[in-house]
């Protein structure tokens, strides 16, 4: 049943993103004009329909949508879901690897806090915590930028892999567009330390936001769990804190985690598009900066809708993890 509410919310977030483009005009003549006579302005602005009124467009739009045709970009000259496919795969790749960095940094260091309560590795590493979720993704990226790629001049700067490997990656046998898995399926190790060492900064930047949430919710849930009845039973029976911590309150604590997880998603997506930017990641997030400052309504939209449906087919499976 609650699968079904991913339908109306998707349907709200389209209608939206539809009418509030929309209303700011239409792209051709605002990327046009002054470029091409009036006239010939006037041609394509028919061609493409967006002449006609705008409830007319939006049922021609949903319509379309209801067949899987997102309509085709104006700015780049092919079908919206082709732009989906050759985009996705960067960034389901970045914050893929924005996840596991963000749990292998954030469940160690809030299990250690918990741990350590109020004392100087307890404090210090909520200070850390504090300061990743307070720092904005771009300013993060352009300071890991700074040290690991100017001052310590031992990580790639942007891009996802360099120039020079790019035609390896496309001669695989399966090429999926994610560049880890590409490279793996070249067999050369060097072409996949490569794609690492590009990986790594994008991804953690992105991966300290979610880690410093994830060390501040393991911390409070564990400190929790560890003041309950049975933990004081464990401890009476000699067993230790390390032990107690790890057999008896980790798996109270983490179903809690499981469901920021998935609400995380959402605050991830929205985080490449800044990360994208500031590494020259070609995903989805950077296409869709691009996309905007272009006005091209149906690649944006067409993006907007996947992340709809992403999100909220996550926080669904969360919800059913959770009741379980």
């Amino acid at each position: 049943m609650r699968f079904l509410f991913i339908i109306p919310t998707v349907f709200v977030l389209v209608t939206v993103v539809f009418f509030l483009t929309r209303m700011t005009g239409d792209p051709i003549s605002i990327a046009l004009s002054g470029k091409l006579p009036p006239a010939e302005i006037a041609q394509r602005v028919h061609q493409a329909g967006y002449d006609r009124p705008i409830i007319v467009q939006f049922i021609e739009y949903l319509g379309n949508l209801m067949h899987g045709d997102l309509g085709n970009s104006t700015s780049m000259s092919m079908p919206v879901t082709a732009i989906l496919k050759k985009y996705g795969a960067a960034t389901f790749e970045l914050a893929f690897l924005a996840v596991i960095l963000a749990m292998v940094i954030g469940i160690p260091l809030g299990k250690f806090s918990a741990h350590y309560r109020d004392k100087l590795p307890d404090v210090m590493i909520r200070l850390f915590a504090i300061a990743s979720y307070a720092t904005p993704v771009f300013f993060l990226g352009l300071l890991l930028k700074l040290i690991f790629s100017v001052w310590l001049p031992i990580l790639p700067t942007n891009g996802r892999v360099s120039t020079f490997y790019e035609s390896d990656l496309q001669a695989v046998a399966f090429p999926t567009g994610f560049n880890l898995i590409d490279s793996i399926q070249t067999g050369n190790m060097t072409i996949i330390v490569d794609v690492l060492s590009h990986a790594i900064l994008p991804a953690l930047a992105l991966g300290l936001l979610t880690a410093a949430t994830f060390i501040r919710l393991i911390r409070t849930n564990l400190i929790s769990t560890l003041s309950t009845d049975y933990v004081f039973a464990a401890r009476s029976r000699g067993i230790s804190d390390k032990r107690i911590i790890n057999k008896h309150a980790w798996k109270p604590a983490l179903m809690p985690i499981i469901t920021v997880m998935g609400m995380n998603i959402a605050m991830m997506l929205a985080g490449a598009i800044l990360t994208e930017t500031t590494f020259e990641w070609k995903g989805l997030g950077y296409q869709l900066s691009q996309l905007i400052k272009a006005r091209d309504f149906n690649a944006v939209q067409g993006i907007v809708i996947l992340i709809a449906i992403i999100v909220s087919v996550t926080n669904f499976i969360v919800d059913i993890l959770a009741a379980d």
